[in-house]
């Protein structure tokens, strides 16, 4: 199905924009169905108010909450992204790097 550029109008800024035709074979590749409701500027913003929620790069670790814990391996303080509960061993990232090496 080719697609052609459309206008739209940004719900944030009310300012036209374009949504082109790469961009909707792009989103049509994706799955998504519905047209931006904000132009690239204001998506932009949106992304940095919220940590980087929702920008595609994975899961930004810009509001990630880390929690300090012992390695279980070298005692060495680290830093990790959930709340250790004791039950299972707690590794920094050069141990835990090594031990998914050996595997």
């Amino acid at each position: 199905m080719p697609y052609t550029d459309k206008t739209l109008q940004c719900m944030e800024c009310a300012q036209d924009f374009t949504f082109t035709a790469l961009e909707q074979e792009f989103f049509a590749g994706k799955g998504y169905t519905n047209d931006p409701k904000r132009c690239p500027a204001c998506r932009d913003q949106r992304r940095a108010r919220n940590g980087g929620i929702g920008s595609g790069n994975g899961g930004s670790a810009g509001g990630r909450t880390m929690y300090t814990a012992v390695c279980a391996q070298c005692g060495q303080p680290a830093q990790v992204p959930f709340q250790p509960r004791g039950d299972r061993p707690v590794y920094c990232s050069s141990c835990f790097a090594k031990s998914r090496a050996s595997t």
